[in-house]
């Protein structure tokens, strides 16, 4: 998916939640530690089989992995993420499909820190004022447009 369709895509989320307010670009993003609970799980999943067993078990594991730890965030495992003039938004759901708003937070106030890990960026967003935070991880994938969101972010 273009990044003017996920822009326009997340436009009309805004505007089905009755907010008055454009975002310039969007990404697909998941919790922190998405990415690396599938694959503790997978490793845990398909480690004492063989065979095709050991590649469902693998796959499995990483599903498994995934889910267990996106339950304990309080996020949902896919998110898009628009980024207005003045506002971040984060929706539940893929970046062809973003469905209920998750998070709105001012762009004022807002410190952002970037991690680069191996296979995901990480991108926190903090409260200055009292120092809560939206942690997530956007894949190095550029079909996800995670990059964008950090770039207009940062």
């Amino acid at each position: 998916m273009s990044e003017e369709k996920i822009v326009e895509v997340v436009n009309e989320a805004l505007a089905g939640a009755d907010i008055e307010d454009t975002v310039t670009v969007a990404g697909e993003f998941a919790p922190r530690g998405h990415s690396g609970a599938g694959f503790a799980g997978a490793l845990i999943g398909g480690d004492s089989l063989g065979g095709a067993a050991e590649g469902v078990a693998t796959v499995g594991g990483y599903v498994a992995g995934t889910h267990l730890h996106d339950a304990t965030t309080g996020l949902p495992g896919r998110m898009v993420v628009g980024v207005s003039d003045t506002t971040v938004y984060g929706f539940a759901g893929s970046r062809a499909h973003p469905k209920a708003l998750v998070f709105r937070v001012p762009r004022d106030g807002l410190e952002i820190k970037v991690h680069r890990r191996i296979n995901v960026r990480v991108l926190e967003l903090i409260d200055s004022d009292d120092g809560s935070r939206i942690e997530l991880e956007g894949m190095r994938l550029p079909i996800t447009h995670s990059k964008d969101v950090i770039q207009e972010l940062v």
